[in-house]
């Protein structure tokens, strides 16, 4: 029996640019999906998913991974995660990463990274037909990465605090629905969504150095534009606003949505001194806290 573990994500900045080719940067969490597998003397594989949306991953995962390298072994398959699909932290992609290096270990055939995150995406694009991927790389490599559709571009940024909090909506979001909304919104006005694009993908070159050189002030402005130009997309709510708002005026640096609105969470760039203020401000609004830690590890053998 093995453990293999990947974490979840958070999205700094760039979300929906992403999937026209601009870049973005997103952030491993310390919540993470964990796979337990062994090999079984059975005539089928043995699957125990307890969170029914994962079950559809792990069974692509392994019929393609049996295909592809003429596995002919039965196996079992555990999942348990420190976070529910719910909150919108990828656990699509952290299990679906998880399963490939669990198998990758238990036949002894030395994947590389970038293999492990090729296999993976090409899987969650079969399952949920869009999507950049970055997700799949940050549960791969975990950090903090610049990132570019496809795996284009994979750059590790070395950053020694980010100092988050993270509200959730108390509302999933069905980011295939949004992800689509906006290529709608793409094809009958191509000229403003490309210059949307274009502003957001600016932000994110901003924010990259912002971030890097701590200069956490100028970040979380960043962040504020970023989420007006979410709006714009039309994929922000209400309740996202609400707590968006309520951080700024709570002593936030910045804020905004986190991933492909809707629902799930937002992020607020804060200092350590205006943290318990922000976070009330969030909660007054609804909002339920997610405590986590970011710029974490990636896909990994547990001990």
């Amino acid at each position: 029996m093995i453990t293999v573990s990947a974490p979840g994500k958070l999205m700094l900045l760039g979300e929906h640019a992403v999937v026209y080719g601009f870049p973005c940067i997103v952030t491993a969490v310390d919540k993470r999906l964990y796979v337990e597998m062994e090999i079984i003397d059975a005539a089928e594989d043995d699957i125990i998913t307890p969170q029914v949306k994962e079950s559809r991953f792990v069974l692509e995962t392994l019929s393609y991974f049996k295909e592809k390298f003429n596995i002919n072994s039965s196996i079992r398959i555990k999942t348990r995660g420190d976070f529910s699909h719910q909150v919108g932290l990828g656990s699509s992609s952290a299990v679906t990463v998880a399963t490939f290096e669990a198998l990758n270990i238990l036949f002894s055939l030395n994947l590389t990274k970038k293999q492990i995150f090729d296999m993976s995406y090409h899987v969650t694009l079969l399952i949920q037909g869009v999507g950049s991927g970055f997700d799949v790389a940050v549960a791969t490599s975990g950090g903090t990465l610049y990132y570019v559709k496809g795996g284009e571009k994979m750059e590790s940024l070395s950053l020694s605090n980010l100092p988050l909090v993270v509200g959730y909506s108390g509302i999933k979001a069905d980011t295939p629905f949004y992800i689509r909304k906006v290529s709608e919104a793409f094809k009958q006005r191509k000229e403003e969504m490309n210059s949307l694009f274009g502003s957001i993908s600016s932000l994110v070159e901003k924010a990259k150095l912002s971030l890097m050189s701590e200069n956490f002030e100028e970040a979380g402005k960043l962040f504020t534009e970023n989420h007006t130009i979410l709006q714009k997309l039309g994929v922000s709510t209400p309740i996202l606003d609400n707590m968006v708002k309520a951080s700024i005026a709570a002593g936030a640096w910045g804020a905004k949505l986190s991933g492909a609105g809707g629902g799930d969470c937002m992020i607020a760039l804060v200092s350590n001194e205006k943290r318990p203020s922000v976070e009330k401000a969030i909660q007054d609004r609804g909002g339920e806290i997610i405590n986590v830690q970011v710029n974490t590890s990636g896909v990994m053998q547990e001990k």
